[in-house]
């Protein structure tokens, strides 16, 4: 994977040779009802290289899906808006691109898969037409190969009798059937990057552990990117390179799998690994540890480090001022004022 910084002076990151996305300082802010606004995305940067896969966790409210959809150009118009940093895909910038040719990008260079298929799919037309008509706008197929085209990308994600299923509409298939309709719509014209938001939330057990083998063995076969959105650390470290941790806003760190998971810097990071279940017998029968508090409203920023209200480690430095992400191992970067002095209490650690 590559190198993720943060860049606010200007300087350049590492890179693979050719990644296909960068993102440098991305800003994102929404208005609010009295007229002034918040930074819901504030300062993000990372690069995606071909056929890596780039989770970013955080909880509810830590700006990881206002960051995809800062991507996909799919904020509200009425009140979110890009209001600073780069985004290139292969190049070229997104940032101020027209509507008309973000719709060209969307579906046929990035396609993205969102939490819940109902209220993504149009109920009022079949599966086999939504994905069709993605396919005629991006590949200029007649309707019949477009059919075909559909038929087929529901045979490649599992779903049985996939002609028939191309006949119904969305509230006739099963949760998990709609969660793989929606990956065969977002994969249909190929794309060289899928966003996936939280994919598999709104799904059992055993039906998410087949979306995350579907979806890594499409990766396989197609050999595309992707960015794997979710607040569940236990999913990250079955399908991720690397991770970026996310909180009010803000990467507060990023690094390997391993690095994150084998030996985080920030409380935050450590308070979430806390927060998994196991099942190796790691936690010998301790109980899980929640993080006191939440994410803090936009509005309601404490000065300094922004999770120092819920942090067991905090002290003075911490609400004297913003800490900046600094490298705490090679590729691993960290936000926080104290990480070379305190030592994270992991369960199911020696």
């Amino acid at each position: 994977m590559t190198m993720m910084q943060e860049l606010p002076q200007g300087e350049t990151a590492p890179a693979s040779r050719h990644p296909l996305l960068v993102v440098r300082d991305l800003q994102t802010s929404f208005r609010t009802g009295g007229g002034g606004s918040v930074r819901a995305v504030d300062g993000v940067s990372f690069d995606l290289g071909p056929g890596e896969t780039l989770a970013i966790v955080g909880e509810s409210g830590s700006g990881k899906s206002v960051t995809s959809l800062s991507l996909m150009g799919l904020l509200p118009r009425e009140s979110g808006r890009v209001t600073g940093g780069s985004m290139r895909l292969e190049g070229r910038e997104l940032r101020d691109l027209p509507e008309a040719a973000m719709r060209d990008i969307r579906g046929q260079q990035i396609g993205m898969i969102f939490q819940e298929p109902m209220t993504s799919l149009n109920p009022v037309h079949t599966v086999g037409k939504q994905i069709s008509e993605m396919v005629i706008r991006h590949r200029g197929l007649s309707k019949r190969a477009a059919m075909d085209r559909a038929v087929e990308m529901l045979d490649l994600v599992g779903i049985p009798e996939p002609r028939r299923r191309a006949r119904n509409y969305p509230h006739q298939l099963s949760g998990g059937m709609r969660q793989r309709a929606m990956i065969a719509m977002a994969l249909s014209c190929e794309p060289r990057i899928l966003i996936a938001d939280e994919p598999t939330t709104a799904l059992d057990v055993t039906i998410q552990a087949q979306m995350l083998e579907l979806m890594q063995d499409l990766q396989d076969r197609m050999g595309m990117a992707i960015v794997f959105i979710t607040h569940d650390l236990g999913v990250v470290a079955e399908v991720a390179d690397r991770v970026v941790v996310m909180y009010a806003g803000q990467v507060v760190e990023s690094g390997t799998v391993h690095q994150i998971f084998e030996a985080p810097r920030m409380p935050y990071t450590g308070g979430l690994m806390n927060s998994i279940p196991r099942l190796d017998g790691a936690h010998r029968g301790q109980r899980l540890k929640a993080i006191r508090g939440t994410v803090p409203p936009l509005t309601e920023l404490p000065a300094g480090c922004r999770f120092n209200p819920r942090c067991d480690h905090a002290t003075d430095i911490c609400r004297a001022a913003p800490p900046v992400l600094e490298e705490a191992g090679p590729g691993h970067l960290v936000r926080c004022a104290r990480w070379r002095d305190i030592t994270l209490d992991l369960m199911g650690t020696e």
